[in-house]
């Protein structure tokens, strides 16, 4: 057997084999894309059986065989059309003209089976033949280029192989023509090609598994690599937009949906905002999600008339469901929607069967990262309940402690001389642990508005530098001293409670934590439109690691000493919130333990009458 030979065996055999493949294909899935394959290769298996017979066993025809496969050629541009129809689309005039051609060519077979037909009707058969075949390599190699996934290297060898089919007919037709030394090199060409034809065929129609794995491999590893990260993102939502997006580019599709179990109900709903890129939640993917089975609908509208109007909104032709299911427990559906029916629909079930189930592991491990939180979370409101008990009952202590003590002492020196002069200093160490236990309640009460957002009460126009220097007058002890600056009058529209409070916050913490004799500097200036103030002491400093904790509940500096420094950790996380609940920035500098620290807060100035800037003019500057 020389070289041309086995080349023209192997191609038929592989022609018959691909037969046998999509026709097993067909009886297991009987859709309509199957049934033209089915019926393409079919007829290429009738014509290579014809010639195999003629050529191996010197077999001669009769005229009625010979118009058989006469018309079978002819015919095979148009089952090609029919093949690009049912995963591209065609035309309706073109279909509908390929269809007239094809009658008209079976009539003119007929006419002139046993004669030769005029040139200018051969012409004609030759002209359909050729146009219609180049018409379909090239939508077969334009749908190659808009397909994905695993279709799209499916649709590249289909191309692959038209291609080559259509350079056959042209060598057919140019064999007739040539001499016949030329004619044979031709004829060996023709060989080598009609093996890339049928390798083109088998690859695109009748892959083995090995290769189907080896081309689903970088849609996986695809997929895997942006899964690594998306249980971290911050919403269930964002995740199922990016596992759809995953899905419907590894399938090579235009849109794809996740809807997953809602555990109160036990059915299915999408997760956050409708994707306006998917269609709603179907018939088919209920189905698969009550069933707990993959769905293929080539034609959805047929299947689904509940959903007709949607599909038809949506350019959905063809569905394919597959249940997301971890274990024994359903966690919801992946939907894809597709234009046109996939020819290659197994091939896109398996990979979708594949995404299903690494959905299926992202969101698993999503429930675990939010179980874990919510422990965290629990553990975490534990010891801030825990804090909180003992810093209020360490701090409500003292002071009532000493209103007892007090007061219990008065009432012994009463019942002993009911006439003796009163203890004017007992009765104000009363007032002054009485006044400070009220704070320490006060603070409690205000993490609760602040936590409501309620902080803030009416506004009114409120001069900063005024309050600072009351502020300063009233709280510095004799054993500091105070440097106020304050240069010209700022004022803006706040709540004077609240940000008296912040003022007097600010500037008690200065004191109680700088030594006796520090000096403790305040600046209120206008800066860029907002009023600045800072508040700056010599005292203890903040550790660098404490800084951005600094202003949460129950927070102390780590090298606060509470035998020292009285309070419960909530007097920054007020101050904060007053600052930020009037539209402005809080936040503190240090260069350490034992360097001071400053406070700076940004408050806009938002005036509802120029009138009251010029009420207040005249106002000077103190420095104390």
């Amino acid at each position: 057997m020389n070289a041309d030979v086995f080349l023209q065996v192997l191609t038929q055999a592989l022609f018959a084999l691909i037969f046998i493949i999509v026709l097993v294909g067909t009886i297991r899935h009987p859709r309509l894309a199957n049934v033209d394959a089915s019926l393409f290769f079919g007829a290429i298996a009738l014509i290579l059986a014809e010639t195999w017979l003629t050529e191996a066993f010197k077999l001669g025809t009769g005229p009625i065989w010979r118009f058989i496969v006469e018309v079978l050629l002819m015919a095979l541009p148009y089952l090609l059309l029919r093949l690009v129809d049912d995963f591209a689309g065609v035309r309706q005039e073109i279909s509908r003209a390929a269809a007239i051609g094809l009658a008209a060519t079976v009539v003119l077979l007929a006419i002139f089976h046993q004669a030769h037909p005029p040139r200018v009707l051969l012409l004609l058969l030759v002209a359909y033949f050729v146009i219609l075949a180049m018409y379909d390599a090239i939508a077969i190699v334009r749908a190659a280029v808009y397909s994905g996934g695993v279709t799209r290297r499916r649709m590249q060898a289909v191309a692959a192989g038209t291609i080559c089919l259509g350079f056959l007919i042209v060598v057919a037709g140019a064999t007739a023509f040539t001499p016949k030394d030329a004619g044979g090199l031709l004829r060996g060409i023709s060989d080598v090609v009609s093996l890339c034809c049928v390798l083109g065929y088998f690859i695109g129609f009748a892959p083995p598994g090995w290769l189907r794995h080896a081309w689903q491999e970088p849609e996986l590893r695809s997929f895997l690599g942006r899964a690594a990260e998306l249980p971290r993102l911050p919403t269930t939502e964002q995740i199922v937009r990016e596992l759809e997006r995953g899905a419907a580019a590894s399938l090579g599709v235009r849109s794809a949906l996740i809807a997953l179990r809602d555990e109160s109900t036990g059915e299915l709903a999408p997760v956050g905002e409708p994707n306006p890129e998917a269609p709603s939640l179907d018939t088919t993917a209920r189905r698969a999600f009550a069933e707990q089975r993959e769905i293929f609908v080539s034609n959805a509208a047929r299947e689904n008339p509940a959903d007709v109007e949607t599909y038809l909104a949506e350019g959905v032709n063809s569905v394919l469901a597959v249940p997301i299911t971890a274990g024994e427990e359903r966690l919801g559906v992946l939907a894809v929607y597709a234009a046109r029916s996939p020819i290659f629909a197994e091939d896109d079930l398996t990979l979708a069967r594949l995404l299903a189930d690494q959905a299926a592991v992202i969101l698993e491990s999503r429930a675990l990262i939010d179980e874990a939180t919510r422990v965290r979370a629990r553990e975490e409101a534990a010891r801030l309940k825990d804090d909180f008990l003992s810093a209020a009952a360490h701090d409500l202590k003292t002071p009532l402690t000493a209103v007892i003590a007090q007061a219990q002492l008065l009432e012994r020196r009463a019942r002993r001389d009911p006439l003796a002069p009163t203890d004017v200093g007992g009765l104000q160490r009363i007032v002054r642990e009485s006044d400070r236990l009220r704070r320490l309640v006060t603070e409690l009460l205000d993490v609760r508005r602040v936590e409501q957002g309620s902080l803030i009460g009416p506004r009114e126009t409120v001069d900063l530098s005024e309050l600072l220097r009351e502020s300063s007058e009233r709280l510095v002890a004799p054993r500091h001293t105070m440097v106020v600056t304050a240069c010209e009058p700022v004022a803006g529209e706040f709540d004077p409670i609240r940000i008296a409070q912040l003022v007097d916050n600010l500037l008690e913490n200065a004191v109680k934590y700088s030594p006796e004799g520090g000096e403790v500097r305040a600046e209120v200036r206008i800066e860029d439109g907002a009023a600045h103030l800072t508040v700056t002491d010599c005292g203890i400093g903040i550790p660098t690691g404490d800084i951005p904790h600094l202003f949460e509940r129950f927070h102390r500096g780590s090298n606060v000493d509470d035998r020292r420094f009285s309070g419960m950790g909530l007097g920054l996380f007020i101050c904060k919130a007053i600052v930020e609940q009037h539209g402005g920035r809080l936040w503190a500098e240090s260069d350490g333990p034992g360097t001071g620290s400053s406070f700076h807060a940004i408050l806009p100035i938002v005036m509802s009458q120029t009138e009251d800037i010029a009420a207040i003019a005249g106002a000077g500057s103190v420095n104390d």
